[in-house]
């Protein structure tokens, strides 16, 4: 069982910057892949950005390569999501999730998912 908790999301001026944190319970988590999504309203979840579980491989739609970095920190349990040159298409809940194997960019065949935290850009 892998509980995740998503903190750092927030209002922010277009082009700025946030990180996202996503802390996990669990003795298993360097175990898992983990996934940040995202969801705005009206919309289907879609994939951000994922990374292995030894952080040798990361993953990034196209909407947001070279703009956010994934990263994780195996002895805190804990992943990041470094978001800079935010757009206001960027508004979303955002999500990370937890895989124990599959495809990065499939939404279901993730097991463990968090709660979401609001990331608001204004124009």
């Amino acid at each position: 069982q892998v509980q995740l908790v998503e903190s750092g999301g927030g209002l922010v001026q277009a082009g700025g910057s946030l990180r996202l944190s996503c802390a996990a319970s669990g003795r298993t988590f360097s175990s898992y892949a983990m996934g940040w999504f995202r969801q705005a309203p009206g919309k289907e979840r879609e994939f951000v950005a994922a990374i292995s579980w030894g952080a040798g491989s990361t993953y990034y739609s196209d909407s947001v390569k070279g703009r956010f970095t994934m990263s994780r920190d195996n002895a805190k349990n804990t992943v990041y999501l470094q978001m800079n040159s935010l757009k206001p298409e960027d508004t979303a809940v955002y999500y990370c999730a937890a895989q124990w194997s599959g495809t990065p960019e499939l939404t279901w065949e993730y097991d463990y998912w968090g709660q979401g935290t609001q990331v608001t850009v204004s124009s």
